[in-house]
């Protein structure tokens, strides 16, 4: 059920209020050049832009990250170190594209062959790290499959390592953006490697030292993650950015040059920091709201945010926000403070609604024996006449 009508008003005005004071203008979205593209903010955990996100395009050497998430893993349980050596076969020596330039008599190290995968985008590495860890590409594409649906990644199917053409190759914006925050999040000491500008494996790539990503180096909080390019797929970026507290993550794909990737990442970086601002519109602890409790020792119990509740809200707003809280009603004591019983909607022009627990405020007890039985008498009395029961 939704709030009684007064307190609905309020939060909506509240909120109004505040969308009023942050501009008048009416938003313009964004227009990408892109063919596919998904931007995210992590810090509120809200999807800024959606272009064809869940559509499976080859993602060319963006698809390297899923390898390297592999790798990461491998790490993180233990089963390989950073001065684990790797055998290179005749097939990974054989790999054209972008390479490390590995020879079979190598051992390169796994930190020598994260450094080839992000910096060099070493097709060479991938198939090393593919028949290290699971005997053949082939079962390490499958493999890399079943974890990306795992992670949640439902419109990927990966067939190779290195993300060479091949009609089954296949991930959406979305997935890769999904990707990009799991290696944030879940590496934080490896993640760094993908900052890095240049490796060179034993002085052999001078040419193909250089990191692809052309954001690293402009000064606006770009660290990671991976470029990609093949003639089918277009020219194609996983990114992020972090200023201040915000930390923005995207992926764009089917841009027509290297210039025009390098452009459109930079321009996708400067929209989402600019044009949207961080609010705090309620916070831990304070009551937002009040839900019916039924047979308790209180009628009501105050509704409070189970943390802060913070929104990204268009610097050029049409209209305000507005909000209403929902709970399913009236309660039943006893209920216990902190106990997660409504949700607090809010709802932005331009934006996907956002989504908020809120708990008890305070312990509701059962009402004591005379309370319930006047509230079972005026109950069968509202049947009886089909009238409220109080």
């Amino acid at each position: 059920m939704t709030l009684k009508r007064p307190m609905i008003r309020h939060l909506r005005s509240l909120l109004a209020c505040l969308a009023i004071a942050l501009a008048a203008l009416p938003a313009r979205a964004f227009e990408t050049a892109a063919s596919a593209a998904w931007v995210y903010d992590m810090t509120t955990q809200t999807v800024l832009m959606d272009k064809n996100a869940d559509a499976p395009l080859p993602p060319a050497s963006m698809s390297k990250l899923m390898t390297i998430n592999m790798l990461f893993e491998a790490l993180r349980d233990g089963r390989v170190t950073m001065e684990t050596e790797f055998a290179v076969s005749s097939r990974a020596k054989a790999m054209g594209g972008s390479t490390m330039f590995l020879q079979e008599t190598d051992r390169p190290t796994v930190s020598d062959l994260i450094h080839g995968m992000i910096v060099n985008s070493g097709n060479d590495a991938c198939v090393v790290v593919a028949e290290g860890l699971a005997g053949t590409e082939e079962a390490f594409a499958a493999q890399m499959t079943e974890r990306a649906r795992a992670l949640g990644m439902t419109s990927s199917t990966l067939a190779n390592s290195s993300g060479w053409p091949h009609p089954d190759h296949r991930m959406s914006m979305r997935d890769l953006g999904i990707l990009a925050q799991h290696l944030i999040e879940d590496f934080p000491d490896y993640y760094t490697i993908f900052a890095e500008t240049e490796y060179d494996y034993k002085n052999r790539a001078p040419d193909n030292r250089f990191n692809r990503n052309p954001l690293l180096k402009l000064g606006i909080g770009s660290d990671g993650l991976k470029t990609g390019h093949t003639q089918e797929a277009g020219y194609g970026l996983v990114g992020s950015a972090r200023q201040g507290d915000r930390r923005v993550i995207f992926a764009i794909t089917g841009l027509p040059s290297e210039k025009a990737r390098a452009e459109e990442a930079e321009r996708i970086v400067a929209w989402a920091f600019r044009q949207f601002s961080e609010k705090t519109v309620a916070r831990t602890g304070v009551r937002v709201a009040e839900a019916e409790v039924y047979l308790g020792d209180a009628d009501t119990v105050g509704l409070i945010p189970a943390e802060d509740v913070r929104l990204l809200v268009p610097a050029l707003v049409q209209g305000g926000m507005s909000a209403e809280v929902v709970y399913k009603g009236p309660l039943i004591a006893p209920v216990r403070a902190g106990t997660a019983v409504a949700e607090l909607i809010v709802h932005v022009p331009d934006l996907p609604d956002r989504r908020f627990a809120l708990v008890a405020e305070a312990d509701v007890g059962k009402a004591g024996f005379l309370r319930r039985v006047t509230a079972a008498g005026w109950s069968l009395y509202g049947r009886y006449f089909g009238l409220p029961a109080s």
